[in-house]
């Protein structure tokens, strides 16, 4: 199969007399050359307008698996309904749509964008849904030329189109075609567990870049700010709320209180996980990084030059990662397959991408992370197992409201 990094899914639905006789249309490009991989048209009985429309996303998302399994993958629909409630900027009220939305949410990889396009750009979506209300086509067509001949079919049941210079061709090919794998390596048998990392929201001591450490320190609250970047947060998160086990959440006020808006968004409880708490930073906390470097500059030198160091009355970095990956072995362990919602704080957050991409715990000095971010990070089988493998699949993501309150010289 050829390698395709990133698609685009076209989706379209609709129904003769909203609700009346209803189909969707769905396809998927290749994004880098523009070639056509998939197309679906199907009739789906009687049914409104948007439940068209979401089962039309659902068939594009189900292709984009099936043809590229390995790709980035944009949504673009006329649909304005579907895409602001799956960009999480819209609350899904009707019942009908709630359990269209869960599996779209299911299928799409986090990263999925989606985007409103005028009618006149969904055309060949709309067509082919019409194609499909008119009895002229009905079911999946993969285009296996760009495919080397072949498609796994067995969730879509394809039609697959051969090359036609390829008069080789062979159908038992599709009945024996492999499950695709995972970027790059298999995933072991046993659970998936996937932590959803959101970094807590802005406080007083944030906006001015001053070092805030854990229980010991200052420990202040969320500012207006914060609490409204927390929020955008939830609202982003709120396709994937019936997915969701708990929040867990470090014991620290600042992210006690993102965690609290986050939990009453998702409906689940809260869990504390003291491991998870920021860095003590000791006598250095409340000041900014300036302010140590001029009047501690010995301390800070040595901080800066050793993971074993630490600020006076604080933790150094190889402490905290051995606390921090001791609460990830409890969080993994109690929730083993299941989705978290973690709330952290900037060390922690950066010690957990470092060891899940096993890189040195140096690797912490050379990354940024925003307040109220998101990072994705699954872990694939048995938790305390030797073939227990992570994978990274979100960084430092803005959800859409957050960025509006984010300015890169406060924060």
């Amino acid at each position: 199969m050829s390698q395709v990094r990133r698609v685009v899914v076209e989706a379209d639905g609709g129904s003769r007399g909203n609700p009346g006789p209803a189909a969707y249309g769905a396809l998927v490009k290749d994004a880098d050359t523009g070639r056509v991989l998939a197309e679906d048209g199907t009739t789906i009985g009687v049914a409104s307008n948007n439940v068209a429309e979401y089962r039309g996303l659902i068939a594009g998302l189900r292709m984009a698996l099936d043809v590229a399994p390995e790709a980035d993958i944009a949504v673009r629909m006329d649909s304005k309904l579907v895409v602001e409630q799956m960009s999480g900027a819209w609350k899904i009220k009707h019942p009908d749509m709630k359990p269209l939305a869960l599996e779209a949410n299911r299928l799409a990889p986090f990263g999925t964008t989606y985007t409103w396009v005028p009618r006149e750009q969904n055309k060949h979506a709309d067509r082919l849904a019409n194609e499909a209300l008119d009895g002229k086509r009905s079911g999946v067509t993969v285009h296996a030329d760009d495919f080397g001949g072949y498609v796994d079919d067995r969730r879509v049941g394809a039609k697959v189109r051969p090359n036609p210079a390829e008069s080789s061709y062979d159908d038992s090919a599709v009945e024996g075609a492999q499950e695709p794998a995972a970027r790059g390596w298999s995933p072991p048998g046993g659970s998936t567990t996937t932590l959803v990392v959101v970094r807590h929201g802005a406080t007083g001591l944030t906006a001015d870049k001053r070092f805030s450490g854990g229980l010991a320190g200052s420990n202040p609250g969320l500012t207006d700010d914060g609490r409204d970047q927390v929020r955008a947060v939830a609202d982003w998160l709120a396709p994937i709320a019936e997915g969701v086990d708990v929040v867990v959440t470090s014991p620290v006020r600042r992210t006690r209180e993102s965690a609290e808006i986050l939990a009453d968004s998702l409906d689940v409880e809260v869990v504390e996980e003291p491991g998870f708490a920021e860095m003590e930073f000791g006598a250095w906390d409340g000041m900014t990084f300036g302010e140590v470097a001029d009047l501690r500059p010995g301390e800070l030198d040595a901080w800066l030059g050793s993971l074993d160091a630490a600020p006076p009355g604080g933790e150094s970095f190889r402490e905290v990662s051995t606390r921090v990956l001791g609460g990830l072995a409890r969080v993994l362990d109690r929730y083993a397959g299941r989705t978290v919602v973690v709330v952290s704080h900037v060390t922690p957050i950066k010690i957990l991408v470092s060891d899940a991409l096993q890189a040195p715990l140096s690797a912490v000095f050379r990354m940024e992370l925003s307040t109220a971010s998101v990072s994705v990070l699954s872990f694939f089988g048995e938790p305390g197992s030797d073939d227990l493998r992570a994978s990274l699949r979100l960084y430092n993501a803005q959800p859409p409201g957050v960025a509006q309150l984010l300015d890169p010289q406060r924060w």
